[in-house]
């Protein structure tokens, strides 16, 4: 009996786990539907557009960097780093070691990258470091066309490469090419070189004739598109005619488009030499700010005109070019599995850029018969990556998951068994085009089993009509809220707001203040009637995932535009919300006399503005012309009671965004609502910096137009060190100077919503502490799902 007893438990012990394996087994074999938005199927390492397209290649993917819960680095990947999150330690890991060393004497970094040799792509290849420098040409290739942005980095030997000219006289050249284009940009065509002038007349010539050709082409591109995606729409609303008569005459075309695009066109009776002086003069006459601010309808590039310009001034010059340069000099092959660059200066930021990009496979987007480090080969033909090109629509790298295939807006992967952190524990994943807006309910009902959604106080409602117990996380859905990399903001243009023309004169600050005080008061009700608990008011230009960000502990810290024009606080703990916008109300009236506006303490309005100012003001928000906008409450209230000391806010809630946009574009606008997204690194220098403000020629980012020599600096200042504590001090300081000027009022910080179905996810198997900066799909390879599915 005692035996038989035996023999029974070992069959159901043997049961049970053969049970348990075959559950396991089947759980395995589950794919995992992700709702992913719209896709524009260039899903490509090199040439993504969308974070959606991103998201799908991003599955594939390796990368040289990792970043932590925070978004800081993982220097040493091979043998893993631990860093506590929230009370618990997390041990990360890389592809390979990452070092960042500054000569201070030649004023180089050196960006080092030591691989792992363990690594293989999903097809068992080996990963080298071959691949590495592969990847590198790709990107810093003159036919490279891509949103990466590594050209812009001052690497050695890099732009005599691209130019092809020798590096000992790269800065000569560059020289003469830039005085040509600064000739063109003041004079255009047909300018008669003057003596002293660095450039010949057929040098000049021949790039104002390539230029005008080439931009015109350009806006030939931006008419066809307005016509075909907006004509139907505003043909009649902008030109007066039915869309059928405007698609008969070119020049009400050109009208049409030139408006709509923003640039000032006046005459109905238009040609294209109208549009292109009107494209010319709003960007200085330069073609490569024009392209730079994304005006182009047709993704056109000045590369190759630029390059012609170079060759020309160079032959002009006298510089022998026959040799040619073979390779890019501040890369270097240290060893199979190590790579070196070199970059001129130091730049806090360039760290994410340099050492940021993923490792892709030579063997699939190149030609490894076209590789020999030694005889300046690198696996595509110098100005040719029709090879990388072709493969668009296919990715393949060494990340968790193998693409398969794209088919009725799903993209198909199955688990890639040569991952470096272990084949992935589901076998195949779905990633299936769904309406944001519906993302929710294809979870509940089972279409989907997660993805992200924007937090909103409906949005919200709607998850706790899902789960029994009436909570955002229960037995349907689960639901994870993280800060969104970004923040809502007001904005306030310092060129159309300010006293006497002088944007940062004390009185015009004081206008600005006045303003934003009103403003500032009527941020919580606004959001949280809008948001409820998915939105948090930020009191800094800012956002809150940003180490930077100033925390309400740190010294000095304090509510955004709460102290009057002496400096004194305008709100005590005790006040009510009605308290508060009485004492905000007064110490505008304050600013506004500081800024020299004429009171009326009879009747306890405003009566006359100084100079150079105004009674009224125009704030323009999306809001869809409903009002659908987080801000708009803000702006009803504050018109209100500005309204009551005589100053007039007027708001413009257009149905069509564009005209904000093109409003920003124009620098014409005066107060407007909108939402910045951030980066890891909280580099301001693109929407800060004066070189950026609209029109000057650079990213055309500065849409506040303040113009600051102190800012200036500690942007500067921040970007040239490592210290992050040195960085967070001198950022505050800037913070401090934007609010200065009252050019900003931050608005709210938002949250993502991520849910997953509880009841097809093992949900204890998504990685815990998920953040902005790590995703749910961090961990994708450790994730399962419920053999109940």
């Amino acid at each position: 009996m005692k035996k038989l007893l035996a023999l029974l438990l070992t069959v159901c012990m043997l049961a049970s786990v053969t049970a348990v394996f075959a559950e396991e087994a089947a759980a395995a074999d589950i794919p995992l539907v992700v709702a992913e938005n719209t896709l524009s199927q260039k899903f490509s390492p090199y040439f993504a557009d969308t974070a959606y397209d991103q998201d799908v290649v991003s599955m594939t993917q390796i990368g040289m960097m990792t970043t932590d819960r925070v978004g800081g680095i993982i220097y040493n990947g091979i043998e893993g780093e631990t860093i506590p999150y929230n009370g618990t330690d997390y041990t990360y890991y890389g592809t390979g070691d990452l070092t960042v060393n500054y000569d201070e004497a030649s004023d180089v970094t050196t960006y080092g990258y030591k691989m792992r040799e363990d690594l293989k792509f999903s097809d068992g290849e080996p990963v080298t470091i071959d691949d590495v420098i592969f990847t590198y040409y790709v990107y810093l290739d003159p036919a490279y066309n891509g949103s990466t942005t590594l050209k812009s980095y001052d690497i050695l030997g890099l732009q005599a490469y691209l130019t092809q000219i020798p590096e000992a006289n790269v800065a000569e050249v560059s020289a003469i090419a830039e005085a040509v284009k600064a000739a063109f940009a003041a004079n255009g065509a047909g300018y008669t070189v003057a003596e002293g002038d660095a450039f010949t007349q057929e040098v000049y010539d021949n790039y104002a004739a390539a230029i005008t050709e080439a931009w015109k082409a350009d806006l030939q591109g931006i008419v066809d598109y307005v016509y075909a995606n907006y004509g139907e729409a505003y043909a009649e609303q902008i030109t007066g005619k039915t869309f059928e008569e405007v698609g008969e005459s070119d020049a009400l075309k050109i009208f049409l488009a030139g408006n709509l695009w923003g640039f000032a066109i006046e005459n109905p009776e238009c040609t294209m030499d109208d549009l292109y002086a009107s494209a010319s003069t709003k960007y200085g006459g330069s073609y490569d700010a024009y392209l730079a601010a994304g005006e182009s309808a047709t993704g056109s590039s000045a590369d190759s005109i630029n390059s012609s310009l170079m060759s020309a001034a160079a032959a002009a010059a006298g510089v022998d070019t026959s040799a040619g340069v073979p390779n890019i000099s501040g890369i270097t092959r240290v060893d199979d599995y190590t790579v070196e660059v070199k970059v001129k200066g130091f730049s806090a930021p360039a760290v994410y850029s340099i050492l940021g990009l993923n490792i892709t496979p030579m063997h699939y987007y190149g030609d490894p018969a076209q590789y020999d480090y030694a005889n300046n080969q690198f696996g595509h033909p110098y100005g040719d990556l029709s090879i990388a090109q072709s493969k668009t629509d296919l990715p393949m790298g060494a990340g968790p998951y193998k693409f398969v295939k794209y088919d009725n807006r799903v993209v198909y992967y199955e688990a890639n068994e040569n991952y470096f952190l272990g084949a992935p524990k589901t076998k195949t994943m779905q990633f299936k085009e769904t309406n944001s807006a519906e993302v929710a309910s294809a979870v509940q009902t089972g279409t989907a089993d997660g993805g992200e959604m924007t937090g909103n106080k409906s949005n919200f409602e709607m998850l706790r009509s899902f789960n029994d117990n009436g909570e955002v996380t229960g037995n349907v859905v689960t639901t994870y809220s993280v800060a969104n990399l970004g923040y809502g903001y007001i904005g306030m243009n310092a060129d159309t707001m300010n006293v006497a023309g002088e944007p940062g004169s004390e009185a015009s600050k004081n206008l600005r203040k006045g303003l934003a005080t009103i403003l500032a008061v009527y941020r919580d009700t606004a959001f949280d009637s809008y948001y409820g608990d998915a939105a948090a008011v930020i009191n800094y230009p800012i956002s809150s995932t940003s180490w930077a960000a100033p925390q309400a502990t740190d010294e000095g810290y304090r509510v955004a535009f709460s102290v009057d024009v002496d400096g004194n606080p305008i709100y005590t703990a005790e006040m009510g919300a009605e308290e508060k916008y009485e004492a905000a109300k007064q110490a505008a009236i304050g600013f506004f006399k500081a800024a020299g506006y004429t009171f009326d303490e009879a009747e306890g309005k405003f009566t006359a503005a100084p100079e150079g100012a105004s009674m009224s003001y125009e704030a323009i928000i999306p809001g869809d012309g409903t009002g659908d906008h987080p801000s708009f409450a803000i702006l009803t209230d504050a018109r209100e009671a500005l309204g009551s000391i005589g100053i007039e806010l007027k708001i413009n809630d257009p149905a069509d965004s564009n005209v904000l946009w093109d409003a920003l574009d124009a620098g014409t606008q005066n107060i407007w609502c909108a939402a910045w997204g951030s980066t890891i690194d909280p580099d301001m220098y693109q929407v800060y910096h004066s070189s950026n403000i609209v029109g000057k020629g650079g990213s055309d980012s500065n849409h506040y137009h303040i113009q600051s020599e102190e800012l200036d600096k500690l942007i500067l200042d921040a970007r040239q060190s490592a210290d992050q504590a040195y960085r967070k001090e001198v950022y505050k300081a800037a913070l401090n100077e934007i609010m200065d000027w009252a050019v900003e009022i931050p608005a709210y910080q938002r949250q993502n919503i991520v849910i997953a179905s509880t009841e097809r996810v093992n949900i204890d198997t998504i990685t815990p502490d998920v953040t902005t900066y790590w995703g749910w799909l961090a961990e994708v390879q450790l994730l399962e799902m419920n053999a109940t599915k």
